[in-house]
């Protein structure tokens, strides 16, 4: 070849290089839209997790704490299907179809507006709006927002999803729960009925498939939710797991509450001045016997192992983030539903006919398929330490979540923050992350997004003067900064309203009513708003199939 040709090659290649130039800077600077992983644990306590005061081994969440943004004012509601509902549309529950558990719906309300016992079809997901807007939605975990076909995870926006659609099941896959009596467990993947293998253990299957939806090739950034079922019961978990703990709760509820409050003080989440009194409701160690007490402890042997399985799968999770170079691009939340479970499962073993036997067999037997086991009132009451009472009750410990976010392109990361949020601030600030706008909506007391805050623009993510409604089984709350109007039935409560400034008293000990009634008639005005607003229709219910107080 001739110089002169060469030369002419040359300059043409040049010159293509030069006219592909603006666009190849153009994409260079395009923005990435961030993948988003929304991870969910079930009846998890807010003092589980080591970041957040627990003792349990949880090394992923706790470096995903230490990295990111750990938020201990975070608000759900006071069970599960609601708080999903929230999580997932943005709405409250009592206008997304939940406004009570399709468990629980009285015949008062059953057929009412709200009270449909599934998600709203005409309430958008999450997940159906981030993938009209280009983003890969996939699921993996539990759903327990309907159970029909229509109402399927498939059908509100997941392009790939593995999900069990109930509300709990056996964690090692036995099918007898839920009891055929009502209904049995039913999976489903992208829609249709499938069945489990034979070594499904619910945290690691579910793992396994959201690892492998991951591994799809695809240009899309990816929403991708994991809606663990634990550590929700029947306690289950592997040996290796429960063998880490065997002894580790001998001593008790007290002492454990006690360790965790100590731990949160030396983190940082709590002040000094923090009571270290044990609550009245919680029972006396040493009322029970030598046997009673061991069994007590092997039952919280094995919730901690449950949590520590959690934690080690979210772990396999993030190591292939990272390996696959998308780890620091992917926004990381992870929340419970609820505060602590204080199940027995006698209330629902004697009302379903054929239910598992509770308690059955040796304690050195239990937490495999073939055991029915739930850890009470009492160590639930630790899991929520510092807050009051557990999930069903609308007093923080049934409401407060602890709330995980680990982004390296968020202003505050690597801190504790105490501000005050709530589960309908997710769906508005996911849009926001992945730069969807936000829809115009008139409803009452709806979330707002938490970017501005993240992005150290705003120092509050909610004024004062907001108001906040919570309303589940007949419980009630109303809150406008750091004053919180109760109503708890007995005997969780004094079945009247209470009013607590949190600001000193956020363990809600102490009834100001009488000291601040302007306040108490504010909140009064606008628990009725919100009641009218919500269209709710009010039943108290203390004891459910799913819980016993």
């Amino acid at each position: 070849m001739s110089s002169y040709a060469l030369r002419r090659i040359c300059r043409a290649l040049l010159l293509s290089v030069l006219a592909l130039l603006p666009h190849l800077v153009c994409a260079a600077s395009a923005p990435t839209r961030p993948n988003i992983l929304l991870i969910m644990a079930d009846d998890m306590g807010f003092s589980d997790v080591g970041a957040f005061g627990g003792e349990i081994a949880t090394p992923h969440l706790d470096q995903l704490a230490t990295d990111g943004l750990r938020m201990t004012n975070f608000h759900v509601a006071a069970t599960c299907s609601p708080t999903r509902a929230m999580l997932l549309t943005g709405v409250d529950h009592h206008r997304a179809g939940i406004a009570n558990m399709k468990e629980l719906i009285t015949p008062s309300q059953r057929g009412q507006p709200g009270y449909l016992g599934h998600l709203d079809p005409g309430v958008p997901t999450i997940a159906e709006r981030l993938r009209k807007a280009g983003y890969h939605t996939i699921m993996s975990g539990k759903w327990h927002l309907g159970v029909d076909a229509e109402f399927d995870p498939a059908n509100r926006g997941f392009e790939e999803v593995f999900t069990l659609l109930d509300g709990g099941h056996n964690h090692f896959g036995k099918p007898n729960l839920p009891p055929p009596e009502l209904g049995g467990v039913h999976y489903t993947e992208n829609g249709e009925p499938v069945s489990i293998p034979d070594d499904f253990y619910s945290s690691d299957y579910f793992t396994d498939k959201l690892l492998g939806y991951l591994a799809r090739p695809t240009d899309k950034p990816f929403f991708a939710y994991l809606p663990f079922s634990a550590p929700h019961w029947p306690l289950h978990a592997p040996k290796e797991n429960i063998a880490h703990y065997k002894g580790r709760y001998d001593a008790g509820w007290d002492a454990l509450r006690r360790e965790r409050l100590q731990r949160q003080q030396s983190l940082g989440i709590l002040g000094d001045d923090i009571d270290m009194a044990p609550p009245a409701t919680l029972r006396q160690w040493e009322s029970f016997s030598k046997k009673e007490q061991q069994e007590f402890a092997r039952k919280m042997e094995i919730y901690a192992a449950m949590v520590e399985r959690m934690d080690w799968n979210i772990g396999r999770v993030i190591d292939e983030l990272r390996s696959t170079g998308q780890l620091d691009n992917t926004v990381v939340i992870f929340l419970s539903d609820n505060g602590a479970a204080p199940d027995t499962l006698s209330s629902f073993a004697n009302k379903v006919p054929h239910f598992p036997s509770i308690n059955a067999g040796q304690p050195e037997d239990w937490g495999g398929a073939d055991s029915m086991l739930s850890y009470g009132t009492n160590w639930a009451q630790a899991s929520t330490a510092p807050y009051r009472l557990y999930k069903s009750v609308v007093t923080e410990g049934g409401l407060v979540s602890p709330l995980i976010v680990r982004y390296p392109g968020f202003a505050r990361q690597a801190s504790i923050d105490k501000r005050f949020a709530t589960v309908l601030d997710m769906v508005p600030t996911l849009l926001s992350i992945a730069g969807v706008r936000q829809p115009e909506t008139p409803e009452a007391f709806s979330g707002r997004s938490m970017l501005p805050f993240l992005m150290r623009e705003t120092e509050t993510i909610h004024q004062p003067d907001e108001l906040f409604g919570w309303e589940l089984f007949g419980q009630r709350a109303m809150r406008q900064g750091d004053w919180k109007l109760v109503y708890v039935s007995k005997p969780n409560g004094t079945g009247d309203w209470a009013l607590y400034d949190l600001a000193s008293d956020p363990y809600e000990t102490e009834d100001v009513s009488a000291a601040h009634p302007g306040v108490f008639e504010v909140l009064q005005q606008g628990w009725q708003e919100y009641q009218r607003t919500m269209g709710i229709i009010l039943e108290e219910q203390v004891v459910s199939p799913w819980t016993a107080l």
